[in-house]
């Protein structure tokens, strides 16, 4: 902080920062209206800002327009992400926090909400476009129709201009997560998996990825407390789900197999896979995706997630009960009072299911002759 006097002797307070990199100043007061006390509490207060990840200088801008009442397009999408973050994975929280930080606030994040039209968006979305970031540029165009709407419902925009988009880019390729579905291919990667020669935490939860074809967080954030192994169950709490719906997973006596293995060297701690670095941490995120391609196998080939469309393709091929595989998936169920209510859903069958899927798994990776076990053949006796 300092005191700015110019030529013909007027004294400004100026308080130069850093802001993502770029050096900013701001404007602290007129001395001396402003005293030396007043600047300094506005300097504290500015840092605090610049602590929370804040530009005090478009903080400023933004308040002004409330004022003024014209709220700005940031304040309303600050307020906006901090009502519905709590509910969403901190992954997914911290990539929209991200993607409105560095694409849309520095562009229009001082603009009134109400004065901003579509082809302001779609220059924004073009300049995301331009670098090569074609799927970005969608997932923005859907973040600030997200922020409008809500202005819209709160009574401070009169309509979402995103809507006026669909169409103006073209559209993103879907990328697929890698995965093996051929029978012999997968028999020859569990052999691979059985023949890996890292970390021995690490190679049991490849051999478990496809026994219960979890999500890859759900699978590395498993808490010994979940699991019971006189029921055979591994039951998932809700804040720990894509959906936030608890989750059961019937364990096979492989799974359980492979559980027992790994108890003596884990389960004094609290998660079944640990990072090799600290066991107060769950296993990282890129474990198993660095073991894979240890084993040889390319990000387009086979990745941690794969093992869920390895399951729900050759699952749905043998004739299952298609809302037993789904459920098992653990996929959105539309209906949110549904989904809570029937989080167990089809729990019998899923059970035949889960360890029929585990024996057809032995059968490829001993190369035996595989017979497919259909639900028809499972639901006898």
């Amino acid at each position: 902080m300092y005191l700015y006097v110019t030529p013909k002797g007027q004294k400004y307070w100026r308080l130069d920062y850093r802001f993502e990199g770029k050096r900013k100043t701001l404007a602290l007061g007129v001395y001396p209206e402003v005293s030396l006390k007043k600047a300094r509490e506005r300097r504290g207060a500015a840092r605090t800002q610049l602590t929370d990840g804040i530009d005090p200088a478009l903080h400023r801008k933004a308040e002004k327009l409330a004022k003024a009442g014209k709220e700005s397009f940031e304040a309303i999408a600050r307020e906006w992400f901090e009502k519905f973050s709590a509910n969403w994975a901190p992954s997914h929280s911290s990539k929209i926090k991200s993607r409105l930080e560095q694409d849309v606030y520095p562009y229009i994040g001082t603009r009134p909400i109400n004065d901003l039209a579509a082809p302001e968006i779609l220059q924004l979305l073009r300049r995301v476009e331009s670098r090569g970031a074609l799927e970005t540029a969608h997932r923005v165009r859907q973040h600030i129709g997200q922020v409008m709407r809500y202005g819209v419902a709160t009574g401070r925009a009169q309509r979402d201009p995103t809507q006026d988009l669909r169409g103006a880019l073209p559209p993103s390729k879907v990328r697929h997560h890698g995965s093996i579905v051929d029978p012999k291919r997968i028999g020859a990667l569990l052999r691979a998996i059985d023949g890996y020669e890292g970390q021995h935490i690490t190679r049991c939860a490849l051999r478990l990825a496809p026994l219960v074809f979890v999500r890859p967080g759900e699978l590395r954030k498993a808490e010994w407390s979940e699991f019971d192994f006189e029921t055979a169950e591994w039951r998932i709490p809700a804040h720990k789900m894509k959906m936030k719906q608890p989750h059961i997973v019937p364990l096979s006596s492989q799974a359980i197999e492979v559980l027992q293995e790994i108890h003596p060297l884990t389960g004094h701690g609290m998660y079944v896979l640990p990072s090799v670095r600290t066991w107060k941490r769950p296993m990282s995120e890129n474990t198993i995706n660095a073991a894979l391609r240890r084993l040889g196998y390319e990000p387009g080939e086979m990745t941690g997630h794969g093992f869920r469309s390895m399951a729900s393709t050759l699952l749905n091929e043998q004739g299952w009960h298609r809302d037993a595989i789904e459920r098992q998936l653990a996929h959105t169920e539309r209906n949110d009072v549904r989904a809570a209510y029937n989080y167990a859903e089809h729990l019998p069958e899923r059970k035949r299911m889960m360890q029929a899927w585990a024996d057809y798994l032995d059968a490829l990776r001993t190369d035996a002759k595989v017979v497919s076990f259909r639900r028809h053949d499972t639901s006898q006796g």
